[in-house]
């Protein structure tokens, strides 16, 4: 399972109301690959990048059709009307990418992971010793799937392996964003997010304002070749060649209208339905019962006019643990805030203890051996270094056995061997 390192933050940052404490935002220790803006108030995909791409492709022909086309309609009708055409294409622009910002920049419906697996039933197989269980409980022991109940019809849940919980009805795992998703739809490239429950609304209308948005300038670039017909007496190739912008703006928007037109057509039958883009290609109801499918007009308000649940995390809400002020022998270890060296002193870790760490911690009994083994080197709980081994500032060589770690070993030894019988120079 991916595991997102801790933040590197600063000490003041880091810690809390005491001196024994750390505190971290939720978006910061995110599993997820999901990219977050404005401290956490924003959520994208981690293809949040093609989201400008999106961008540009509306704005520029936009710019285009008002500099070249609608800026020479102002006044070819009466009353002045014609500034109506420059103002309803710039006011559906903004409508649109509001839209997209909509879909794009907030929580699809993120199920919350669980820390541990659920409880174990009866019917669970107790062959297993828990010295085989490691870090993959979940895949030994778990049943992979379950049978649940929607509107009379039985519906097979399954289990996640890496959010360690079972899916609801509806819910999928995304492997793009590393999430699981309620009534997951797809990802979506063009938006950077995955759209599921509490984005797929703003989606369908993003995606059918960008429909009308193609047809609008597809027709008024018509219209001004139909001025340019009447007003010069010619025919409508002069006429295109007198605008070469809405020739290049007729293409386009032609191309673009069978893309998000097509698609719009699409989640019309989906929603007509009741269906996601991912039961439609996965499951198909042609020849079984759709459990979901409550009717025409029950499809529809259940899509636009109910209201969209809350979220279920709270990616800005703190989240503080405590650090162990502990040294190898068990003693209380006074910290000097002045020495930012690595691995002077006892590192403030319990022997034999599991230290209080946020998730990421200890995946594995191979990283408590490896806190085990490196228990001498000390660990630096001003600077926010992880207790793992890797990479994380670890100094080979740089502890020293001090003489009295070292006659405290031999009484150690020495006791040891005369109980065995051992001749050593401690017992002769």
């Amino acid at each position: 399972m991916y595991v997102a390192p801790p933040p590197q933050l600063s000490v003041a940052t880091q810690r809390g109301t005491d001196d024994n404490t750390v505190t971290w935002r939720v978006y910061q220790l995110w599993e997820g690959s999901n990219k977050f803006f404005l401290g956490g108030r924003l959520i994208f995909g981690p293809d949040v990048r093609s989201l400008f791409l999106t961008i540009f492709m509306i704005i520029v022909p936009l710019a285009i059709f008002c500099a070249f086309v609608a800026n020479n309609l102002l006044d070819k009708f009466s009353h002045h009307l014609g500034i109506f055409i420059m103002a309803i294409a710039i006011i559906f622009t903004v409508y649109d990418l509001f839209l997209l910002l909509l879909t794009s920049g907030r929580d699809p419906g993120i199920i919350p992971r669980n820390e541990n697996p659920p409880e174990q039933e009866e019917d669970y197989d107790t062959s297993i010793s828990p010295a085989e269980w490691g870090g993959g409980l979940s895949r030994l022991r778990l049943p992979r799937t379950k049978d649940t109940m929607v509107n009379g019809v039985a519906v097979k849940i399954k289990y996640c392996d890496t959010c360690m919980l079972y899916r609801p009805p509806r819910c999928s795992h995304c492997s793009i964003c590393n999430n699981c998703v309620e009534r997951f739809d797809h990802h979506c490239p063009w938006v950077g997010q995955c759209i599921g429950q509490r984005n797929y609304r703003y989606f369908f209308m993003f995606v059918f304002s960008t429909t009308l948005l193609c047809i609008y300038v597809f027709a008024f670039c018509w219209v001004y070749i139909k001025i340019i017909m009447e007003a010069h007496q010619i025919n409508v190739w002069r006429a295109m060649l007198k605008t070469p912008a809405s020739i290049v703006l007729i293409i386009y928007t032609f191309i673009a209208v069978w893309f998000v037109g097509g698609l719009t057509a699409f989640h019309i039958y989906l929603i007509s339905t009741n269906q996601t883009t991912y039961e439609n290609f996965r499951y198909r109801y042609d020849n079984k019962e759709n459990p979901y499918h409550r009717g025409l007009v029950q499809n529809f308000i259940e899509i636009f006019f109910t209201k969209t649940s809350p979220s279920k995390n709270n990616f800005r809400a703190k989240v503080t643990h405590e650090i162990p002020d502990y040294n190898f022998f068990g003693s209380r270890l006074e910290t000097d805030t002045s020495d930012t060296n690595m691995g002077k002193g006892g590192g403030d870790l319990e022997i034999g203890g599991k230290p209080s760490w946020p998730s990421p911690g200890i995946e594995t009994s191979e990283d408590l051996e490896d806190l085990q083994g490196d228990a001498l080197e000390g660990i630096d709980t001003r600077s926010g270094i992880h207790p793992r081994r890797s990479s994380w500032g670890r100094k080979s060589g740089s502890w020293e056995i001090t003489p009295d770690i070292i006659a405290l070993a031999a009484g150690v030894g020495g006791e040891v061997s005369r109980a065995n019988g051992v001749n050593t120079p401690g017992n002769r």
